[in-house]
C-alpha cells in the first residue's frame, strides 16, 4: 500500500482488504527499518497509533466511514497532541508533553485518522535544510549526503521514503513548498487563515500557515478537506463557509491564464530547474492554458522584508521560554535573571539565536521606524503586485526553489545563501496568498518542483490545475531506488 493514493487507501479499508491496524503496523515496520539512518520521525507511540487505528476499524466496521477514517497520518512537530510529545526540534522542549490537541490534530481525529507519529523540523521551524533540528539533520531519501529541505523536512522525508501516506506541515516562507521540491512531493499553503493556528507553536504568528503534504494534488485535497474549517480559538482563523476542495479536480484548464513572472526566470535560477520548469509549464499549454508574461517588480525585496518582520515576531512569540513555566530550565543559576539567561541560551540553537537579536533589534526604539514599519510599508508593496498581476491572470507559476537539494553542511556556514533558498516562497506568505509544490521532473537525479500560486481563496482551482497536470505526467509517482 505504500504507493497507492489516499483514495485507493480508503477503498482496500472500505472492502476489508485490509484493516487500519495492518495498515499503520506496516508504516510503523517501515519507520522501525528506516527512520534511524532517514531520521524524519523523533517521536513514534505504536500503542497510540494502534489504538486509534483499532477504533477506526470499529467505525468502519458500523459502516461510519469517511475519507481519511483509519488512514494513518504523520504530524509535523509542531503541533501539540494531547498526550505526545511536542518538541517543536528544539531543547527547550525535548520533554515537553502536550495536555491539549492543536486545532489541526483534533480534526484529524475527528476525521478517523491515525497518529503515527511527530515527524523531525527545523528547530521552532527557522530553517531551510532541516539542519537546525536538535535531534539532528533530516537525510533526503533520494540522496542521503543532502538535505531535504525545510522546516518541514521530516514530514517531506518521510513522505518521499514512504514511511507515511499523508503529513502536515507549515509554511511560514516556503517550509512546504520548498522541502515538497527538493523531495519530489506535492504540498500546499492555504491562504492564510483557512487553518486554524490554535496550538501550533508560533514562529511569525502573521505568516505561519498550516497546510497538507502528500503524493499528489488529489491527496491534498482530500486532506485540506479536514485541516481547514473555523476555529474560534484562533483569532486569525476566518469564518467561512466549508468548502470541499476535490469539487474541481476534474475540470478542463481550456481558457486558463497561466502568468509567468520575469523575476522567477532570472539570474539565480539554475538552468537544469528552468528546464524542467517550462518544459511543466508547456504541458500546461498543451491542456489548453495561455501563457501570458506578467512581472512581480518588488520580489527582490521579499527576503529583506522577511527577515525583519518573521525574526520581530519570533522574539516577542519565544520569550514565552523562559525556564518558569513549562520547558528546559538551566541546572545551575544564582537568581532569576541568571536563570531566564542561562536558560535561553542552553535551551535554544544558533539560528533560533540569531533571529531573536535580529528580531529583538529590528524591535528596539531607535531602529522601529527605520526597519520594522519600513518593511511593513514594503509587504504592502508586494501584495499589490499580486493584484495586479492576478488582473492579467489566473494563476502564477515558476519554481518553487532556485535549485535541488545541497548537501548537507553546504550553506549552515552562510546564513544568506540558506535565506535564499526562499526567494520565490517567501513573497506568498507576505501577501497571505495560496501557494502549491507539485513533482515535474528530475535534475541531475534529484526532484524539481513547480509552483503554482492563487489568488485568496482560489485552493480548489489550483488542485484541479495541480491535478490535470499529475492526470498526463507520473512525477509524482516516483520514488526513490533501494526503498
Amino acid at each position: 500500500m505504500i504507493n497507492s493514493s489516499l483514495k485507493q487507501i480508503a477503498a482496500a479499508l472500505a472492502a476489508k482488504k485490509i484493516s487500519s491496524v495492518e495498515l499503520t503496523q506496516g508504516f510503523l515496520d517501515r519507520i522501525n527499518r528506516l527512520n534511524p539512518e532517514i531520521n524524519a520521525f523523533v517521536t513514534t507511540d505504536a500503542g497510540r497509533s494502534l489504538a486509534q487505528a483499532a477504533n477506526a476499524d470499529a467505525l468502519i466496521a458500523r459502516g461510519e466511514v469517511g475519507p481519511l477514517t483509519g488512514i494513518p497520518v504523520a504530524q509535523k512537530d509542531i503541533f501539540c497532541a494531547r498526550g505526545w510529545r511536542t518538541t517543536c526540534g528544539s531543547k527547550m522542549l525535548a520533554n515537553f508533553t502536550a495536555p491539549y490537541d492543536a486545532h489541526i490534530i483534533s480534526q484529524f481525529d475527528a476525521a478517523g485518522a491515525v497518529n503515527l507519529g511527530k515527524t523531525n523540523m527545523d528547530e521552532f521551524a527557522m530553517g531551510s535544510s532541516n539542519e537546525t533540528s536538535y535531534f539532528g539533520p533530516v537525510q533526503n531519501p533520494w540522496d542521503r549526503s543532502r538535505v531535504p529541505g525545510g522546516s518541514s523536512g521530516g514530514s517531506a522525508a518521510a513522505l518521499a521514503a514512504r514511511l507515511a501516506p499523508a503529513a502536515t506541515g507549515t509554511d511560514t516562507g516556503g517550509s512546504i513548498r520548498q522541502p515538497a521540491s527538493l523531495c519530489g512531493l506535492s504540498g500546499l499553503k492555504p491562504t492564510y487563515g483557512v487553518c486554524s493556528r490554535y496550538g501550533m507553536i508560533a514562529f511569525a504568528s502573521s505568516l505561519d500557515q498550516a497546510g497538507p503534504m502528500a503524493k499528489s494534488a488529489e491527496d491534498l485535497a482530500l486532506l485540506l478537506n479536514v485541516m481547514a474549517g473555523f476555529d474560534a480559538r484562533d483569532s486569525t482563523s476566518l469564518q467561512r463557509e466549508k468548502e470541499d476542495y476535490s469539487r474541481r479536480l476534474n475540470q478542463p484548464l481550456t481558457g486558463l491564464r497561466i502568468g509567468l513572472p520575469q523575476e522567477y526566470f532570472a539570474a539565480g535560477l539554475d538552468a537544469g530547474v528552468a528546464e524542467v520548469v517550462m518544459e511543466a509549464i508547456n504541458q500546461y499549454r498543451k491542456l489548453g492554458a495561455e501563457i501570458v508574461d506578467i512581472s512581480l517588480p518588488n520580489t527582490r525585496l521579499s527576503i529583506p522584508v522577511y527577515y525583519v518582520l518573521a525574526p520581530a515576531e519570533a522574539s516577542s512569540n519565544l520569550s514565552r521560554y523562559d525556564g518558569v513555566r513549562y520547558g528546559h530550565r538551566a541546572a545551575d543559576y544564582t537568581d532569576l535573571s541568571e536563570m531566564y539567561c542561562k536558560t535561553r541560551a542552553e535551551g535554544f540553537g544558533a539560528e533560533v539565536k540569531r533571529r531573536i537579536l535580529v528580531g529583538t533589534y529590528v524591535l528596539s526604539a531607535g531602529y522601529y521606524d527605520a526597519y520594522y514599519l519600513k518593511a511593513q510599508q514594503l509587504r504592502r508593496l508586494i501584495a499589490q503586485d499580486f493584484k495586479q498581476a492576478f488582473s492579467q491572470c489566473d494563476v502564477i507559476m515558476g519554481p518553487a526553489a532556485p535549485g535541488t537539494a545541497f548537501k548537507t553542511g553546504e550553506k549552515t556556514d552562510d546564513p544568506v545563501a540558506m535565506y535564499l533558498e526562499d526567494i520565490y516562497t517567501i513573497a506568498v506568505n507576505l501577501a497571505g496568498l495560496p501557494g502549491m509544490s507539485l513533482p515535474a521532473g528530475f535534475s541531475n537525479g534529484l526532484p524539481v518542483g513547480l509552483q503554482i500560486i492563487g489568488n485568496y481563496f482560489d485552493e480548489a482551482r489550483m488542485l484541479n490545475i495541480g491535478h490535470a497536470y499529475q492526470q498526463v505526467t507520473d512525477w509524482h509517482t516516483r520514488m526513490p531506488e533501494g526503498l
